[in-house]
């Protein structure tokens, strides 16, 4: 197929159906909240949303109330888990849009109260307990007082209990996670004195759905691992010594731009802003039109490569805002328009979401959702 566009994404749909399957191996008969906030971690959320909108999956996780709109004009009519914060004046989105918001202030469930009230509708929420993450959140203290608000309401349906993990993919030592999943245990079964037993309670992101079954529930949200990556190469050890087998996740998403000139420098030339790349010797340089703007980060100036017809090209000189410069003077036959891979597999080699990770100092989280929506995907 022919690429009108000089940078695109490629989603591999074949991996991406052998992720859910591992996914759906692990959650056995529990519900799935696919997570596709931040653009579905840079995948594309219409592309994600034709893909998963036809296979067994009954939730989308998602941050924003304008994920949810998009998502609503993508086509996805089943349920959507809304994780982040709504404000107070848009609360009237979540019935328009038939939402499932995960609520941790009193404010926001009173404002969901008296909607329900005024429209004669059921809202259904899910209350998010502080466990140690201090982010959003419940902490146990306070739940007499949700119960409370709660009751005042009839319309609102507690349908679900929630809690994150804050230190699950950073270690092998998983004490931390397992007092998280002691406070919120003893949540629920608080909530449960209180008159209150939620149907969906959910704890599981990528990390405890690969790792322990006691996190799963009735519901899991799996992340990064939908897309084919593990979330920490400690949380891919853990995973093998508990005696998982090897391969089961596929990264589905490929990163193509095109060699836009080619050049010849002498030796002691300097390359790019700042001069921060000096030649020793005669070079031949292509020249790519990515940079920090597509979500190619600054920070794999002169430390990253990029693979053509096969071989690595080392970048040169610091990434600018719409381009780059890699040398090509060891790869052969290089010429105007050919296809460069800067993430995904060329011949024998690849450059994995990974690997830029360590080379950028970061996670792959951040390499993968940085890049920009503008960028065409294209499902293969």
């Amino acid at each position: 197929m022919e690429r009108t566009s000089l940078t695109w994404l490629e989603i591999d749909s074949a991996l991406l159906k052998k992720n859910v399957a591992a996914i759906k191996r692990l959650a056995g008969k529990r519900r799935i909240a696919a997570a596709l906030k931040a653009n579905a971690y840079g995948h594309g959320l219409a592309e994600m949303i034709s893909l998963l909108r036809h296979q067994d999956i009954e939730y989308l996780a998602l941050h924003s109330l304008e994920e949810a709109s998009a998502a609503r004009r993508f086509g996805w009519d089943k349920k959507i888990l809304i994780v982040g914060y709504i404000a107070r004046n848009n609360l009237e989105a979540v019935l328009d849009l038939n939402l499932e918001p995960t609520v941790y202030n009193l404010e926001t469930i009173t404002g969901l109260g008296r909607l329900g009230e005024k429209h004669k509708e059921k809202v259904e929420i899910h209350l998010k307990v502080e466990t140690g993450t201090n982010r959003q959140g419940v902490d146990s203290s306070q739940l007499p007082k949700i119960a409370a608000a709660l009751k005042k309401y009839p319309c609102l349906h507690l349908k679900g209990i929630s809690t994150h993990f804050a230190n699950i993919e950073d270690t092998t030592d998983h004490s931390y996670a397992a007092s998280q999943l002691d406070k919120f245990n003893m949540a629920a079964r608080k909530l449960k004195g209180l008159g209150f037993r939620p149907t969906l309670r959910h704890t599981a992101c990528s990390a405890a759905l690969l790792l322990f079954e006691k996190t799963r529930f009735e519901l899991v949200r799996p992340g990064i691992a939908l897309y084919g990556l593990w979330p920490s190469k400690e949380t891919y050890l853990s995973y093998r010594l508990k005696g998982g087998r090897n391969q089961i996740l596929s990264p589905v998403l490929s990163w193509y731009t095109r060699v836009i000139q080619i050049k010849d420098i002498p030796a002691d030339s300097f390359i790019g802003y700042g001069c921060s790349y000096r030649t020793t010797s005669k070079t031949r340089l292509a020249v790519l039109p990515v940079g920090y703007y597509d979500g190619y980060d600054r920070s794999l100036s002169n430390l990253a490569y990029v693979l053509i017809k096969g071989k690595r090209a080392p970048v040169r000189g610091r990434i600018c805002m719409n381009l780059m410069m890699v040398d090509i003077t060891d790869i052969k036959g290089v010429k105007l328009e050919d296809t460069v891979t800067l993430m995904g597999r060329s011949v024998t080699d690849k450059i994995t979401a990974d690997q830029l990770a360590v080379w950028a100092e970061t996670v792959n989280y951040e390499i993968l959702s940085r890049i920009n929506e503008k960028i065409p995907r294209i499902i293969v």
